[in-house]
């Protein structure tokens, strides 16, 4: 519209550079030719970027005391990683209490003999008590693996299986205990100085990170709800607000999550019950968080959430098969 009204103003010449101005804008917002979700275990496997565990020797160093670069900006480097430089610690928030290998609980992925363990319970200041809910990250290499980010148009995606204790073995607490999350980085607008020559303010992207993700939160009888059980959360919709996407979680056991990417700058969330390939029909939504369209996909990472009082662990989980897949079209 707003091309139209300049149209009976200016030249042929200038209307036409006004269309182009608006098209390219519309493209970076990701708002023009949406892509279809793409099923997350599509396309070629990169090896070195996930696990699943089956090394007997398999071990984590950690490097204490842990990063809370989120909390008081101090991320306490080096940084623990795996001896087979697979996964590391988060620089932002520090790695989990514990991160070791084990048998795989029954029901996993066939003829898997390994999974990893996650728990926390110092989530916060290393030494320190905040008495908030807080997090601790263990990264998933990508980038560093292969080189550099993934671009959208490689349609990036990922799988992780999740074993969910049963319910009597959470934490004690409504809210997120574990989480699967994406590192990207999507542009975010920012105004110039008005410019009298065109008439408006310019508009130039920078790019800046941000994290969608799977929540799995507990909801506690005792809290009101009609029995114990999990839901999955979203992170997020365009406003950057989590909400609850797919059927409740009311039986505890393996899950499968993944996520994929698309060149139109979406984001694709998916979900099921057992440790089976995802289909169309895990399909839990497709967004574009904080309205920042994905432009560089860098890696992935799991969460372990708790109250951190020093004392109390978060809700352990066993993840496995932990993968990742790109394809060129």
């Amino acid at each position: 519209m707003a091309c139209q009204g300049l149209a009976n103003m200016y030249l042929s010449r200038q209307t036409t550079v006004c269309i182009g101005i608006v098209l390219c804008f519309e493209l970076g917002m990701g708002s023009v030719f949406a892509s279809q979700p793409i099923i997350p275990g599509t396309g070629q496997k990169v090896d070195q970027a996930g696990d699943d565990f089956e090394d007997p020797a398999w071990e984590f160093t950690h490097n204490l005391p842990k990063s809370s670069s989120n909390i008081d900006k101090d991320p306490r480097y080096p940084t623990g990683a795996s001896t087979n430089g697979r996964l590391s610690e988060g620089a932002f928030r520090g790695g989990p209490d514990i991160i070791k290998r084990i048998d795989t609980p029954a029901g996993g992925v066939p003829g898997s003999k390994g999974a990893l363990f996650l728990a926390s319970r110092e989530t916060g200041i290393p030494g320190r008590v905040t008495n908030e809910m807080q997090q601790d990250d263990l990264i998933v290499e990508v980038g560093n693996v292969i080189g550099g980010y993934v671009p959208p148009d490689w349609y990036p995606n990922f799988v992780i299986r999740v074993c969910l204790p049963p319910f009597d073995k959470w934490e004690k607490r409504t809210g997120s205990h574990f989480g699967v999350r994406a590192d990207v980085e999507g542009p975010k607008i920012k105004q110039q100085p008005y410019n009298r020559r065109f008439f408006f303010a310019n508009q130039s992207q920078e790019l800046e990170n941000y994290w969608p993700g799977i929540f799995i939160q507990f909801n506690q009888k005792v809290d009101g709800y009609d029995k114990d059980h999990a839901v999955f959360v979203i992170r997020g919709n365009e406003l950057g607000h989590d909400f609850v996407a797919g059927s409740r979680i009311d039986e505890p056991g393996w899950y499968t999550l993944g996520m994929s990417f698309t060149p139109d700058g979406r984001t694709h969330y998916f979900a099921k019950r057992g440790v089976g390939p995802l289909t169309a029909a895990d399909h839990l939504s497709t967004q574009i968080p904080y309205n920042s369209p994905c432009r560089k996909f860098n890696a992935f990472f799991f969460n372990t959430v708790n109250n951190d009082d020093g004392k109390t662990w978060s809700t352990g989980f066993a993840v496995d098969d932990v993968s990742f897949y790109y394809t060129r079209r």
